[in-house]
């Protein structure tokens, strides 16, 4: 589930928890703290159970008035149906976040040494922009690239904050190996390109991000405006490897376009930040964004050192076209089932082309269209009624449609966002056939098991109760696992109203719970001893430093390094 906080731009945010180190299957991946806290990597069965989001529509809300069934069917917008691409994905990215770390162990003496040299030019940051590559450069980076360019409304953002989401996103390590180890890991973080195209103000998204998550000031210190992108990045390399930063995903990366900065100035900040700054890098974009990456080979390359996946709309006689219309197909909540047949199929293909997110839409609106329409009293989706509801409910992008059915190159370039290939080589992203039948068979078969229903009804109930609103002091984590119980203790054929009743009632005692901790809160000067050391320094009006260090806390930096 997301948790979305909407301030100047939208932020994904994760869950936070404490580290739980796990033994490694790779030899490599041993003895590194930030590798090791991290889930095991995930099986494909796994990132099916967690990836897929099928919204229950049970035979009572089939039966209700038609003034109901119409709010029952927007539950069809959470509809997420995996594809091989999606497992493609997730390969990706699993490999991406562990390789990113092997050259940033914190055991390791080169990570000290990164964070000295770090410390020195930040003493002198009006000069340090000029030398920063020559004095990190001999610093091994095992930092890779990954970008994913496909069109408008293909699923592309929706995939991976669904699998950045299957991590945690801040790790709390404490001690590691019965040696304190007081560190703060920030495993991903997702921001959007600004609409302006803004090198500075994408380095201010950085800086905001970090502040949303801890509750830091990173962006009131380093994000000021007579700030230089290139003493930002100085900033945005300390906190990533203060925080040991896994993964970085810039979206809507065709916002660049509309900048005045030179092209060969944006693909070296990327190349910088996954170099120098040692992050793993997404960069996703529509179409658009693959001028971004024509001017100079070597650095299009090293923006994308991990490849590029193209992601686009799915074909009409393929299985896994199929297989989302069949699934998709069963969400309906009309008096009368209405079938899928070849005709039905050939009409739905037609009108919204294999964009994911226009064939969702396309699905409610003529359910919504057949529920009062008074000459379908049978309530039927028909070809007749899929057609009327695209010429008119979805008219704003008959024009974009009619580009992709007749495959009109000169009209696309019109509509750049549908483009796969702006050099007029149309790419078409063909799936293995053997691997789809493989995520058929196994989704089929957790839809007949009692944990896949279980599943089902937990994210359904996780997502509603979510959307209430009410519960401030809840994070997603807490209405997961609150949700999880209620469903666990009860029988499976339970009602689903009376599983949601009891999780609202639940989620009330725990947030007026909660509520009260933080008005109450219990001593913690025994156990924090810093915190308190803090609050006794701003009592007698002295900067906490001072104290601190008064108290042993803070030793001369690089002395502690030399030994």
């Amino acid at each position: 589930m997301r948790n979305l906080e909407k301030k100047n731009n939208i932020v994904l945010k994760g869950d936070m928890e404490v580290a739980n180190y796990k033994p490694q299957l790779l030899t490599e991946y041993a003895q590194n703290p930030f590798i090791e806290s991290l889930p095991p990597i995930f099986s494909e069965d796994e990132v099916l159970d967690r990836f897929m989001v099928t919204p229950r529509i049970s035979l009572q809300d089939k039966q209700s008035e038609t003034n109901i069934r119409y709010h029952v069917l927007k539950r069809v917008k959470n509809f997420i149906q995996p594809l091989p691409i999606h497992f493609e994905v997730e390969r990706r990215l699993s490999t991406l976040i562990r390789r990113g770390y092997l050259a940033r162990n914190p055991l390791d003496k080169s990570f000290l040494e990164r964070i000295g040299a770090l410390h020195k030019l930040r003493e002198d940051e009006v000069e340090a922009h000029k030398y920063i590559d020559e004095r990190l450069n001999y610093m091994r980076s095992t930092a890779d690239s990954l970008s994913i360019i496909g069109i408008s409304g293909i699923g592309k953002t929706t995939a991976i904050e669904r699998l950045l989401l299957m991590y945690p996103q801040v790790i709390k390590h404490e001690v590691y190996e019965q040696q304190p180890f007081n560190k703060t890991q920030i495993v991903w973080l997702k921001i959007d390109c600004p609409y302006d195209g803004s090198l500075s103000t994408l380095c201010k998204s950085f800086f905001k991000a970090i502040d949303d998550l801890l509750g830091t000031r990173y962006l009131e210190k380093f994000g000021y405006l007579n700030r230089v992108t290139s003493t930002m990045l100085l900033h945005m390399t300390s906190l990533a490897s203060m925080y040991g930063i896994g993964v970085l995903v810039i979206d809507e990366i065709q916002h660049l376009l509309h900048a005045k900065n030179d092209q060969e100035e944006m693909l070296n900040f990327f190349v910088t930040l996954s170099n120098t700054v040692g992050i793993p890098t997404v960069l996703i974009g529509t179409s658009k964004a693959q001028q971004l990456f024509k001017g100079n080979f070597r650095q299009a390359r090293r923006a994308a050192s991990d490849g590029a996946i193209i992601w686009d709309r799915m074909v009409e006689d393929s299985e896994e076209w199929e297989f989302f219309l069949e699934t998709l197909w069963e969400l309906q909540c009309l008096k009368t089932r209405s079938e899928l047949t070849e005709e039905v199929k050939k009409t739905f293909y037609e009108e919204c082309q294999g964009i994911t997110s226009v064939a969702v839409n396309l699905f409610i609106l003529a359910q919504e269209r057949a529920l009062f329409d008074e000459a379908n009293r049978d309530e039927r989706i028909t070809p007749k009624v899929i057609k009327k509801t695209a010429r008119e409910d979805m008219k704003i992008i008959q024009p974009m449609m009619n580009a992709l059915r007749t495959n009109d190159l000169k009209a696309m370039y019109k509509y750049e966002d549908i483009m796969i290939n702006l050099d007029e080589l149309m790419i078409n992203h063909k799936k293995n056939v053997e691997y789809e039948g493989k995520v058929k068979e196994a989704m089929t078969e957790r839809q007949n098991t009692l944990q896949y229903k279980r599943l089902e009804i937990s994210e359904n109930l996780s997502y509603e109760i979510a959307s209430l609103g009410i519960f401030d002091s809840l994070n997603p984590s807490d209405i997961r696992k609150l949700v999880s119980n209620v469903v666990d203790s009860q029988p499976i054929e339970s009602e689903y109203n009376n599983l949601k009743l009891e999780a609202i009632q639940n989620a009330m005692t725990l947030n007026q719970k909660k509520k009260e901790q933080k008005l109450n809160p219990t001593s913690k000067s025994v156990l924090l001893p810093l915190l308190m050391l803090r609050a006794k320094a701003l009592d007698r009006k002295q900067h906490p430093h001072e104290l601190l260090k008064v108290n042993g806390y803070v030793k001369p930096f690089l002395e502690e390094f030399i030994k």
